[in-house]
Order: C-alpha cells, then sequence, then structure tokens
C-alpha cells in the first residue's frame, strides 16, 4: 500500500492511498478519513456514484465534519477498476467510472470489474491490517449508483454492514436504464443474477436486520431512472424498519448529500458506536 497525500482534518486525518488489487487487476486508490480517536475504529464507507472517483465525496460531501464528532472513520473507495488494461466504453454509464458494485462474468469486463468482492471483501481486510479499524463496527452508505451498492452489499452482508443508509440510491435497477444495461454488459442475460443486484428485489426476499434509512430528492433530475416508489413499496411489502425521506425541493448533486451528510452519518453512528 502507498500513501498518495494525508492532510490533518477536523483533528483528524484525511489520506489518500493506493494500492494493486488482485480483485481488479489494476492499481486502485482510495481515501480514508481516521478521526482523532483511540482503541478500534467504527468504518463508515461511502460508495460514490457514476463517473465518480475516491476523490468526489471526498471533497464534497462534509462527511468528516460529522464524523469527527461522533467518532467514525470514513473510506471513500473509487468506483470501477482503472487504467490502460481495464475495459472501458464511450458511454458515460459503463466501463470506467461506473462499475455497479457487481462482479462482471462477461467479457471484455470479466478480468478487471469486480468491484462487489473488492467492497466486501478485498480493501475491507486491507484497511483492517493497515488501520486500527473494527472488523465488526462496520457500516455503509452512497449516493446514487453507490446507494444502489450500499443497499445491495448490506442486506446480503448484513453482518459485515450493521447499519446502512443511502442518498438518492439506484433503488430498482432491473426496471430502470441504469441498471439493465449494465447488468447486460457484466452479468449477461440471466435475469436472476440481475436480481441478486437489486435492492427493491433484494428487501422483498431478505430484508435487513436494522433500520435504514434513506434521504431522495424530491426534485431530483433523475427520479425516473432511480425508481424510488419501487424502494418504498418493498419495504411496505415486508415490514421493513426504515425511515424514508422525501427532501422537497433537493435535486441529485453533492449540495444535497452534504446537507443530509450529519442525519447520515448520526444514524451510523448511533448503531456502530453500541457495538
Amino acid at each position: 500500500m502507498k500513501t498518495r497525500s494525508e492532510s490533518k482534518l477536523f483533528g483528524g486525518l484525511q489520506g489518500v492511498y493506493s494500492h494493486y488489487s488482485e480483485c481488479c487487476s489494476c492499481e486502485m486508490t482510495f481515501g480514508l478519513f481516521m478521526p482523532e480517536r483511540s482503541g478500534s475504529v467504527p468504518l463508515l464507507w461511502f460508495l460514490s456514484g457514476l463517473t465518480c472517483t475516491h476523490e468526489n465525496a471526498m471533497t464534497k460531501s462534509g462527511l468528516q465534519a460529522w464524523a469527527a464528532r461522533t467518532g467514525l472513520a470514513v473510506i471513500f473507495p473509487d468506483t470501477s477498476p482503472r487504467g490502460d488494461a481495464a475495459a472501458d466504453s464511450p458511454d458515460y454509464d459503463l466501463g470506467q467510472g461506473a462499475g455497479f458494485y457487481v462482479n462482471a462474468s462477461q467479457q471484455p469486463w470479466a478480468r478487471h470489474f469486480r468491484m462487489w468482492d473488492y467492497i466486501s471483501s478485498e480493501l475491507r481486510e486491507l484497511i483492517a491490517a493497515n488501520f486500527p479499524i473494527s472488523r465488526q463496527a462496520q457500516g455503509i452508505t452512497g449516493h446514487s449508483m453507490g446507494g444502489h451498492g450500499a443497499l445491495t452489499l448490506a442486506i446480503r452482508n448484513s453482518e459485515k454492514f450493521r447499519s446502512v443508509s443511502a442518498f438518492a440510491p439506484i433503488a430498482n435497477p432491473v426496471a430502470s436504464d441504469w441498471g439493465r444495461k449494465q447488468f447486460d454488459a457484466y452479468l449477461g442475460d440471466n435475469r436472476e443474477n440481475w436480481e441478486l443486484h437489486d435492492a427493491s428485489v433484494l428487501l422483498k426476499r431478505i430484508g435487513y436486520p436494522g433500520t435504514i434509512l434513506i434521504d431522495q430528492g424530491s426534485s431530483d433530475q433523475f427520479l425516473d431512472l432511480l425508481r424510488p416508489q419501487a424502494l418504498l413499496d418493498s419495504i411496505g411489502r415486508r415490514s421493513q424498519p426504515a425511515k424514508f425521506n422525501f427532501r422537497a425541493g433537493y435535486d441529485h448533486s453533492y449540495f444535497f448529500i452534504s446537507t443530509f451528510a450529519g442525519d447520515h452519518v448520526r444514524h451510523h453512528a448511533r448503531v456502530l458506536n453500541a457495538l
């Protein structure tokens, strides 16, 4: 692991690090905020959306200020493999910057695009081996494509991600152009494989043992692609403990995320600091 930069922030340390990923067969970069706290530190994962790198949320979300107050570390992974060897597409919503947090099985994506394993296993182990991070007290959140990733990873790995929230998640990708296109490319045409990465489907089948927090802007320009109503319907059908906020007038931007970042950090801190 290489240290790219480290800067003091809110009494803690904001670092940027890189390492060779066996999962993604390339060099990967991530940001990690460590608060000023002794002992084993709870960790909040933030998964970013389409076109983002590790840097967008790290510099725009404002999560670190709230994390410093509550004693949480925050990790900002990249959204896909990178480099000349990794397959790409001229489309902004496919290829590099658009990993969709799945393990691709189709060519030319299968060698590098293994973001599910990267987040749930490889990077998790790397962080625990190099920083005083709690293995038990970890939660996950994200925005848009990253909200989709956070929900699906948490629902299927609730023992690893003990708290979950999302900002404007892609809630029903099997029924959206932000999902069908990418799942067909990465996973092939077997719809059963797609449904393993759809939060609305998974909630009805599996549920989540804790309370889920969702924030969605009512003026989000991508509502038809995000399909929040499908997630609401699944929450109702399963009687899933959840708080779903439609925020009047807010759009899909980081202005929206930074406005409600404190609510999400406190949601995770209540769970993780009690473990």
